[in-house]
């Protein structure tokens, strides 16, 4: 599903910094989207286990990952007073464009690095609402660091091998559940 790495990490670049790309970002981008058959079940990665403890930014509801079920997911850990912050911007760009083509952005708001995320739930979801039109799935702060990382952070480390080192630090999920990426702030 993920043909050239390179390629989609350009797509990522260019909605979020406004670079250029060419063809092959485009390409490597409908060869992730493509359909894929949906699953009869959840998979691990987005199971009852992960979901533990996640809530809904904008109003606190319990959440299940399962939902996203055989969607493509870009998971990012965000901050609402950090130098990547504008990135919800081209997030919110991407989601709009390809959401229809089974893309979902989900947005993790954490303080755990530089204390760049010290808001309220109700001033997180406004400040990315009112600043940034983000539509995107929101949840409730989480924590990524150790001692406390959030489960579904723990399997998306444990499955890449690579933990958040900062803010806006992006995990793609292919529509199975199964394979992962992971892409630096």
């Amino acid at each position: 599903m993920f043909k050239s790495l390179g390629s989609f990490r350009c797509i990522i670049t260019r909605h979020l910094r406004r670079g250029h790309c060419g063809l092959y970002g485009f390409a490597a981008l409908a060869s992730l989207l493509a359909w894929a058959p949906a699953h009869a079940s959840c998979p691990p990665l987005l199971g009852p286990t992960s979901s533990q403890g996640l809530v809904r930014l904008q109003d606190s509801s319990p959440q299940n990952l399962c939902q996203y079920s055989g969607r493509v997911l870009l998971v990012v850990n965000t901050a609402s007073k950090c130098g990547f912050t504008r990135q919800y911007e081209g997030l919110e760009a991407l989601h709009a464009k390809y959401e229809s083509r089974g893309l979902t952005v989900l947005g993790f708001p954490s303080n755990d690095f530089g204390q760049q995320e010290p808001g309220s739930a109700k001033e997180i979801a406004d400040f990315c609402r009112l600043t940034y039109g983000v539509k995107f799935p929101m949840f409730g702060k989480v924590s990524i660091a150790s001692p406390n990382t959030q489960p579904f952070y723990e399997a998306l480390i444990r499955t890449t091998g690579k933990r958040p080192q900062w803010n806006f630090h992006k995990y793609l999920i292919d529509r199975s559940g199964n394979r992962v990426l992971s892409f630096d702030s």
